[in-house]
């Protein structure tokens, strides 16, 4: 629908039907203290022709790099029919699907999703999605909360390998709401969450715990340990994992004896390209114990009068229809696009497929350490196994050696050092399916030629 300004007139007009001479006086009620005044930060407007151009000059900046670059946002190949399908006019317009009897193509496309989620992670259900993974682990804090009520303690651990943004969006969102979160000491030398960081907690009230899979260093925790400690604890289990991930590790739901309670994360490796930041989604599964509460909201298949299979908003336990008091969640609107291309592409590449791409961007990683850890002073910086990302200690300030080689378009990492102060020399490296070895090799020289720039 084209947007149709209302002009000087229409205004005046209004404003004498309702009585006030100016729009400043519908916000008379607001304190001038707490009015933002002048925006000084705004830039002025730009005509179309020039916003066009400008938006074109930042994209022409993500060309040609060879993008090294994971922590949370992942280069896959998505084939073409997944947005050949996902833009087509009635995905790529559909809303909330309220009314159930107009929306029946968008609630069996959830629905698929929630069953290949819910079966991804081993879990008995998927909602319909959060807003991003960031976000979508806070819910899966606040929903533990609710759930665990013999916990009294409102405590959750969370280990230091956990994404640093997921942690300070975490923190952010959870803190007025008293909830603790307290951070677990991580390995310097296998960079993952060990039983004997635990240790102080063990027989203390523990409302919940966060395991991610792999975690922020791209290691491999031993989530079996992790899990049964938690739930020794009286714990519910918040698995934090990467989807591409899962389809070669140990799910969520298998993990130790009882499996997690909860399982979070970005939905952006199955079929959403990195789009220089967004918009991604967050996914949720959980066991049917605790369903009642988790946020959002579950689609189910029935039959209808005629017996023909129909959709439903099975769970809806938000504030728009029940009291706000009881509302577990104010989220309402899934990602619906981003899902729908997610739905898409895990439909292609089925079971089979998502295991061989996590293969190969297994197998691309190995190769890529081996070929860089040849260069003289460049080392893992973890012992232990990773998915499809490493970190890679090297001879020199990683700041300055991902800004040669970014002179080179070569996107060569994360700088830990933003997050981690005893890791400034130390890159994380992420590979995909994506790169060929030619890629890995380009990465090689150019890796080896600054830091023989840099170190003489």
């Amino acid at each position: 629908m084209p947007f149709i300004p209302h002009t000087e007139q229409d205004v005046q007009e209004m404003l004498e039907t309702i009585g006030v001479s100016s729009i400043e006086d519908l916000f008379d009620e607001i304190p001038p203290q707490l009015r933002a005044g002048e925006l000084t930060q705004v830039p002025e407007a730009l005509s179309e022709m020039d916003m066009m151009r400008r938006m074109r000059e930042r994209a022409a900046q993500d060309d040609g790099a060879l993008c090294f670059i994971g922590a949370g946002a992942y280069e896959h190949h998505i084939p073409a029919a997944v947005w050949d399908v996902a833009t087509r006019g009635e995905f790529m317009t559909a809303y909330t699907p309220y009314q159930a009897e107009a929306s029946q193509g968008t609630l069996q496309l959830i629905y698929e999703y929630q069953s290949m989620m819910a079966t991804l992670m081993a879990m008995d259900v998927s909602n319909a999605s959060l807003y991003d993974g960031a976000s979508g682990l806070a819910e899966a804090v606040l929903m533990a909360v609710r759930a665990n009520r013999k916990s009294k303690s409102r405590k959750i651990l969370v280990p230091g390998t956990v994404h640093p943004s997921y942690r300070s969006a975490l923190e952010a969102i959870v803190e007025a709401q008293n909830i603790e979160i307290v951070e677990v000491e991580w390995d310097q030398q296998s960079g993952t969450t060990l039983l004997d960081a635990l240790g102080p907690f063990t027989g203390e009230d523990i409302t919940g715990m966060v395991i991610a899979q792999p975690n922020f260093f791209g290691q491999l925790e031993d989530v079996n340990a992790l899990t049964d400690w938690a739930h020794a604890q009286k714990a519910l289990v918040i698995g934090l994992v990467n989807p591409m991930a899962m389809a070669v590790l140990e799910a969520p739901g298998n993990w130790g004896e009882k499996g997690a309670d909860i399982a979070v994360g970005d939905g952006q490796p199955l079929g959403v390209p990195m789009a220089s930041g967004g918009p991604y989604y967050g996914f949720m599964c959980c066991t049917s114990a605790i369903v009642r509460q988790m946020p959002g909201r579950l689609i189910g298949r029935t039959v209808d009068l005629d017996g023909k299979p129909g959709y439903a908003l099975t769970l809806q336990a938000r504030e728009q229809h029940i009291r706000r008091s009881k509302a577990t969640s104010n989220i309402c609107t899934n990602q619906g696009l981003a899902v729908t291309a997610s739905t898409i592409y895990m439909s292609m590449q089925g079971p089979d497929g998502l295991a061989n791409t996590a293969g190969a961007c297994y197998q691309n990683t190995q190769a890529l350490v081996e070929k860089l850890t040849s260069i003289e002073g460049v080392e893992k910086a973890f012992s232990g196994h990773n998915f499809h990302e490493v970190a890679l200690t090297l001879p020199a300030k990683a700041s300055a050696v991902l800004e040669k080689l970014a002179e080179r378009e070569v996107l060569g990492g994360f700088d830990l050092g933003l997050s981690y102060s005893s890791l400034e020399n130390t890159v994380l490296v992420c590979v995909t399916e994506t790169k060929t070895d030619s890629d890995l090799e380009v990465y090689k020289l150019a890796l080896a030629d600054v830091l023989t720039e840099l170190n003489g």
